[in-house]
């Protein structure tokens, strides 16, 4: 994510701004898990002692972190991620804790929808503004600002998406990559409303002009580039078919044929919590993704060099403050842990 932009945001939420706060202004943060190596270039990356920080719990399954620079604020900036079945956009700031930073987030309708309403992936385009993949809504929405909302795609060739999932910017900062699984609706694949019989990989121009560059993922979800734009990941979160995948890029931002980067199939058919969801690149090219058992850490050329291991479902992660630390939604905790990396963009 390029962070060229500091933004300050004012906005009048859609229906109603409610002070959920779930504090804890102690620097002394509780910790779990613990850091599992198995390369010894993991410690270019990551201190084996590193603790895994549990900064607020309480949420019923915490995803899209994503981290807002701000020139004025105290410790540079808070982070924003999703709750999605209580259908709100929570905010962190160091020293005073979580509230609820907008809701509803996903879904504006008024009949009960589903056990996962609200948004799910987060992103800041480079003018600052808030990009969301909204489930019930089924849509990706901009959030200006000035605290306007408008939807940027809802439909593919007429027919509505399935329910946006996680989205990343292109090579000249303005394009949008997203997923679109069936997670967000109520009865999920088998849910009458589902419209495409496809779960895709989407780009989305400027223009608005869209492409589906792939249908041959069961589950996309988590979505990301290397620092040269050359390859695109997409996470499978499929119990049959838990995989990470890589694709090329063409000249054209399309993608060509993608293959296993990686996969984890055994290991959740082992019991480890979780499937493959949110990943996020660092400036040498590492992959951390989220999957069975935690953060996985990946060279570029697909080595596993150790895991973040939580002990929880870890949905997604998000590089945050000076770049090197990297933030964690694990079921309902919101974590962090200090990285010797740096996260792409930064």
């Amino acid at each position: 994510m390029i962070r060229k932009h500091i933004l300050s945001f004012q906005f009048v939420t859609l229906l109603a701004l409610i002070e959920f706060s779930q504090a804890q202004d102690s620097v002394n943060f509780p910790t779990i898990g613990e850091i599992l190596k198995f390369d010894d270039s993991l410690d270019s990356l990551l201190d084996p002692s590193a603790e895994i920080e549990v900064l607020s719990s309480g949420f019923r399954w915490s995803e899209g972190p994503v981290w807002v620079p701000e020139s004025n604020h105290s410790h540079g900036g808070y982070l924003l991620f999703s709750d999605i079945p209580n259908n709100r956009i929570v905010r962190w700031d160091e020293g005073e804790g979580a509230k609820t930073w907008l809701t509803p987030s996903g879904y504006t309708g008024v009949e009960t929808y589903g056990g996962e309403p609200g948004c799910n992936g987060l992103l800041l385009d480079t003018l600052g503004q808030l990009i969301s993949c909204e489930h019930g809504d089924r849509r990706l929405s901009l959030l200006t600002k000035g605290g306007g909302k408008r939807t940027l795609i809802d439909n593919y060739q007429g027919k509505r998406l399935n329910s946006p999932n996680d989205v990343c910017l292109g090579a000249d900062g303005k394009t949008l990559y997203f997923t679109d699984p069936p997670y967000g609706l109520p009865k999920r694949w088998d849910d009458p409303r589902r419209e495409l019989d496809f779960c895709g990989v989407y780009r989305l121009s400027p223009t608005g002009e869209v492409t589906l560059l792939t249908a041959e993922m069961t589950r996309p979800n988590g979505i990301a580039f290397s620092p040269d734009f050359k390859t695109l990941y997409v996470a499978q979160s499929d119990p049959a078919a838990a995989v990470w995948k890589s694709f090329p890029v063409n000249e054209d931002g399309t993608i060509g044929e993608g293959s296993i980067f990686h996969d984890a199939t055994e290991a959740f058919q082992k019991g480890l919590p979780g499937l493959p969801d949110g990943l996020k690149v660092d400036n040498k090219g590492n992959v951390w993704a989220t999957g069975p058992g935690g953060v996985y850490i990946f060279s570029p050329s697909g080595a596993l060099l150790g895991r973040i291991s939580t002990g929880e479902r870890t949905a997604n992660c998000a590089w945050g403050n000076d770049g090197t630390v990297l933030y964690l939604t694990a079921d309902t905790y919101l974590c962090r842990i200090q990285t010797k990396a740096m996260g792409a963009g930064w």
